[in-house]
């Protein structure tokens, strides 16, 4: 197949949305597919490269004035390229991964052309509201109920509509009325599997962004109440815009030695962190998934996680590790105290992190989305359907329960 994968942000970005569109175009591509992504240049300069098997088409961008790493395409010139590019590539389907600028331009110029459309989402409105520091705070629910309006707007157009977990796909369909399919993002297990033993002293890992929805000033306030000796160290990595105040945190605390912030790392450097680890925790708000937490978990972890949003699909208290309270630092700094003083049980709950893991593989989901595309190909066109207010019954996916049809006959 012909595939054009449509990324707001992909690699060298560090998230989970540009990890997985990266690792989802080099499985593809693995398997034999002609595989085109379109995304943001890196630059601003539009140009093509070849990675990872891929042809990575890198459009028009602008730098985000309050998030230093970040690039945005914009809308002037974005939907033109992105329709000479579709006309150009002739993709048998089109796969985009957000709907703002660049996933709207590869939706309408999908649609014109009557090309089969798949919508993944991973967009919460947290993880864009704390990038908008001139928007007061007493206007976020109501900025918030707009983005999800607009996301409906953009993706009620798709064919098929996923999402990484099942509390995403409820959450999708709470907010807006879609319907959608869960599909894990995966992870190669086998490449965290195959690491190391641990660091001989007590260590801590957090993986991801730091920015305010992460909440690693929990976990820095927690490990200053883990007591335990000898005293567990932390490992940071990530980078982001609050990384100075963290590490004015980390010395206020009086941390500084015991905290390590590395910022962005390689893949052998991250492989590295993880097998050196005894604990991984993840105290963000906002994770409709996780990759780290899954990374983690092949890795033979336990996790101490917030209890929020998709994280207890993967963390089952007592078995894996543990879920708190989110805000209660005391809570995480018992359960990370606990974790710390008892090898044995950290052996236990690792060895049901990578049980866990088992059915959250890359080929599994390689498998899905290819059973996906290929039953698109011979699903009817559907005409678009009624508009009608979010959350009402009638937007509750015809088309995506038509197009799936196919993948379960393939079956």
């Amino acid at each position: 197949m012909k595939i054009l994968i449509g990324a707001e942000t992909y690699a060298p970005d560090i998230n989970g949305a540009a990890r997985f569109a990266q690792r989802l175009a080099a499985g593809l591509a693995g398997r034999g597919h002609e595989v085109h992504v379109a995304c943001a240049s890196t630059d601003g300069t539009p140009r093509r490269e070849r990675a990872d098997g891929c042809t990575v088409h890198r459009l028009a961008s602008t730098r985000y004035p309050w998030h230093a790493s970040l690039r945005f395409c914009t809308p002037g010139r974005t939907g033109a390229a992105a329709d000479a590019l579709v006309e150009e590539i002739g993709p048998d389907v089109v796969h985009v991964q957000a709907h703002l600028v660049l996933g709207r331009a590869l939706v309408g110029a999908a649609r014109r052309r009557e090309l089969p459309l798949v919508a993944t989402n991973h967009f919460m409105p947290e993880n864009v509201l704390g990038y908008l520091p001139i928007l007061p705070r007493r206007w976020h629910d109501a900025a918030s109920r707009l983005t999800w309006r607009d996301l409906s707007a953009v993706y009620s157009r798709a064919d098929v509509i996923t999402a990484p977990t099942p509390r995403a796909v409820e959450l999708l369909r709470d907010a807006t009325g879609l319907a959608g399919e869960a599909v894990s993002c995966g992870v190669d297990a086998d490449r965290f599997r195959a690491a190391a033993a641990a660091a001989p002293e007590p260590r801590l890992l957090f993986v991801g962004r730091l920015d305010p929805e992460k909440r690693i000033d929990e976990l820095l306030a927690a490990l200053a109440r883990v007591e335990t000796r000898p005293r567990p160290v932390l490992e940071i990595v990530g980078d982001g815009d609050h990384r100075a105040r963290l590490e004015r945190m980390a010395a206020d605390l009086r941390l500084s030695e015991r905290v390590t912030f590395h910022g962005h790392v390689n893949e052998p450097e991250l492989l590295a962190a993880y097998a050196r680890a005894h604990i991984f925790c993840m105290p963000g708000i906002a994770e409709l998934q996780s990759i780290a937490t899954l990374e983690a978990m092949a890795a033979g972890k336990p996790v101490v996680a917030a209890d929020a949003m998709a994280l207890p699909h993967l963390v089952r208290p007592g078995e894996n590790g543990y879920l708190y309270t989110p805000g209660d630092v005391d809570e995480l700094a018992a359960r990370l105290t606990e974790l710390v003083g008892d090898a044995t049980l950290r052996e236990q709950m690792g060895a049901r992190s990578r049980a866990l893991v088992a059915p959250h593989t890359h080929r599994a989901t390689l498998d899905r989305f290819e059973e996906i595309y290929r039953a698109l190909g011979t699903v009817p066109r559907l005409a678009a359907l009624p508009r009608t207010e979010p959350g009402s019954p009638e937007r509750s996916g015809a088309r995506t329960e038509a197009a799936l049809a196919g993948p379960a006959r393939l079956r």
